[in-house]
């Protein structure tokens, strides 16, 4: 099935990033950074499907140059910016549907981009990347200016970079109300684009308690765990993740197979009476284990699989996050 996916991170000097350097990794260029005298060569790296600058569409007449070659770009958003601790570029980064083929993720990914560049105008620098070990993690990164895009330069910060207290005087709503359109106009456009290729999925930014699904959120293995399992050794960490995991899932069929109890029957008990009864260990039949019992039986079947040596990948441990790009 489709996997929504958005997340947004931020390059600033504060952590030592060059926005420079991002866009060369990203866009699979070699770039010279004005600011440091460092040159990035990341021209060796494959994989980078398609790249392009998206500019406002208000300024489809004006002549831009400047701002449609990536050096000249990012050497600009740097000079724009005084302080130690700026922050130069912000980062969306989007999981492309495996069920479009290579141009509709491209066309997707080119739609967003206009979308975003001409509702904050800022610049957006656009890479579609191709998979590196799991087929179906297509993905773009949208690496975007921090500052509005004027005809000879760069002017104020987008809305985006101010905080709640301007937001407010300018009749904004609060960031994370931002965000969560965001969120929730990336999920309209991956399924405008599945629905114009017949594809029999959709997608949801909304959280499963939301969305009204009973399930318990599949878990994330953090990239160290991943690349270690990659290798084939054993991970403490992911051992354990997948062991809670298991627990929540037992531990919510638990609670589904529990009877009802009227609530009539509750009347007129008081808080004392009604505290969960349940012993620390399976009681007679028809009494529910505890969670602390359903954890322990679902850590002991998961240690036992791991003794048998099962040569056999593990699919949850194929299951990894979006590739963020960083050291892969």
């Amino acid at each position: 099935m489709a996997v929504y996916f958005l997340y947004m991170k931020t390059f600033g000097r504060a952590n030592g990033s060059s926005a420079v350097n991002a866009a060369a990794y990203r866009a699979g260029e070699r770039l010279h950074d004005e600011r440091t005298g460092r040159t990035y060569d990341h021209s060796f790296r494959d994989g980078v499907l398609h790249q392009e600058i998206v500019l406002p569409s208000r300024f489809a007449d004006s002549d831009l140059g400047w701002a449609s070659e990536r050096s000249s770009l990012w050497n600009s958003a740097e000079a724009a910016e005084s302080r130690k601790n700026a922050r130069v570029a912000r980062e969306f980064l989007v999981a492309l549907p495996a069920e479009l083929d290579d141009a509709q993720r491209r066309d997707l990914a080119v739609a967003f981009a206009r979308d975003l560049s001409d509702r904050y105008r800022f610049a957006v620098d656009l890479a579609v990347h191709a998979p590196r070990t799991d087929p179906r993690n297509h993905h773009a990164h949208l690496l975007a200016t921090t500052r509005e895009l004027g005809i000879e330069g760069f002017g104020a910060k987008t809305t985006l970079e101010v905080d709640d207290a301007r937001r407010s005087a300018l009749g904004l709503e609060p960031f994370y109300r931002e965000v969560l359109g965001l969120r929730e106009r990336w999920a309209i456009a991956t399924n405008v684009a599945l629905a114009a290729a017949n594809a029999p999925v959709r997608v949801d930014h909304r959280s499963l308690e939301a969305q009204g699904v009973d399930r318990e959120p599949r878990p994330q293995l953090p990239r160290p765990v991943w690349l270690i399992e990659q290798r084939g050794e054993r991970s403490v960490l992911g051992d354990r993740i997948r062991a809670e995991y298991a627990a929540r899932v037992a531990a919510r069929s638990a609670r589904a197979a529990m009877p009802t109890v009227p609530a009539t029957a509750t009347a007129g008990v008081t808080a004392d009476a009604v505290r969960d009864p349940t012993p620390a260990d399976p009681g007679p039949a028809g009494v529910p284990e505890s969670l602390e019992a359903v954890r322990r039986r679902a850590r002991e079947a998961w240690l036992a699989l791991r003794r048998r040596e099962v040569t056999t990948p593990d699919p949850i441990a194929a299951r990894r996050g979006i590739d963020d790009d960083h050291g892969r």
